[in-house]
């Protein structure tokens, strides 16, 4: 594989995980609005620096050439002190994202690429997770699970238990908390050493 492929794929997996911080950015102005929302933060893969893994692409896996780790989604976790809104803030991050993309932001991520965990505030207990759905509920097998929708737009994931440690990152990833306003921007989350770079 010739060293010039490598440098592509790893400036794109790069600049995906800058599109999906500046989009934690958009949907988090966007769901500031709403007074129900204590605190949103970046977790998963995209609020790390990246690290170089042989990843799943054929061509690369077949090599054991190394890469930077590919950020899939958007996770981010959401303090929420009542459900009751949660089709209408799906449709605010939703819109968010959209008119972002048509105003020429420098991204390209939709809303069924968000994976929003719904965090109790006062205990950090995991609620579920925001439907991407348009409606609720929509139809799809994903709907059959049990317990899914009880809540409108609050989807529930067949045996998924949360790790432990999946609000670490929120501790230095944390965009927003209600009674401090907007703490940081996710484009300033810690990235790799420029000195890795090729």
């Amino acid at each position: 594989m010739r060293r010039a492929e490598i440098e592509k794929q790893n400036r794109y997996l790069l600049e995906r995980q800058r599109q999906f911080r500046l989009a934690a950015d958009i949907v988090a102005d966007a769901w500031m609005a709403f007074p129900e929302v204590w605190a949103i933060a970046v977790i998963g893969s995209v609020a790390k620096p990246l690290w170089k893994e042989v990843p799943r692409f054929r061509e690369f896996r077949r090599e054991g050439v190394e890469v930077w780790h590919e950020c899939g989604d958007l996770d981010l976790a959401v303090w929420i002190e009542s459900q009751r809104r949660l089709g209408e803030l799906r449709q605010a991050g939703v819109r968010a994202l959209r008119q972002a993309y048509e105003a020429g932001a420098g991204m390209s991520v939709v809303g069924h690429e968000l994976d929003v965990f719904l965090i109790e505030p006062a205990s950090d207990r995991y609620l579920g997770r925001l439907c991407s759905f348009n409606q609720c509920p929509k139809g799809k097998r994903d709907c059959l699970v049990p317990g899914c929708g009880e809540t409108p737009f609050n989807k529930r994931i067949a045996e998924f238990k949360p790790r432990a440690d999946l609000l670490a990152p929120a501790a230095h990833a944390m965009l927003y908390r209600r009674d401090a306003g907007r703490l940081r921007s996710a484009l300033d989350l810690p990235a790799i050493d420029e000195g890795l770079l090729p």
